[in-house]
């Protein structure tokens, strides 16, 4: 058995990102948060899959370049090699559990470009 509060694990960055809950055996379980206008680096896993589920506000996802909005409730599952962005376009505080499986020990994401954005000037 393993308990812990998310107020007894810290934010990537200081005050959003993403907060490990717990890093195996099995699974990974963390929260993100990201403030209005902020983004998470596009990114794939080699062999993990992430699940989102929103918990607060909503974010727009990007998944291999394709637009997926989510708003409080939905859930997302990204596959193995499928690239996700998020970028929080609204005015409120976006917050998700994510839930990552299998563990690895060693890293598993890769960076890849962002996305051009709807509306992008680019």
């Amino acid at each position: 058995m393993f308990k812990v509060g998310e107020h007894e694990r810290s934010f990537r960055f200081g005050d959003n990102g993403p907060k490990y809950l717990t890093k195996g055996p099995n699974v990974d379980v963390g929260v993100v948060v990201l403030k209005p206008g902020q983004d998470f680096q596009n990114h794939y896993h080699t062999t993990c899959e992430e699940i989102f589920y929103v918990l607060e506000g909503a974010i727009d996802f990007y998944i291999n370049d394709h637009h997926v909005p989510m708003k409080q409730g939905d859930m997302l599952q990204v596959r193995p090699t499928e690239s996700h962005y998020l970028i929080n376009s609204s005015e409120q505080d976006f917050k998700a559990v994510f839930i990552k499986s299998p563990h690895i020990e060693a890293r598993d994401s890769i960076n890849v470009d962002n996305p051009k954005l709807h509306g992008s000037e680019e």
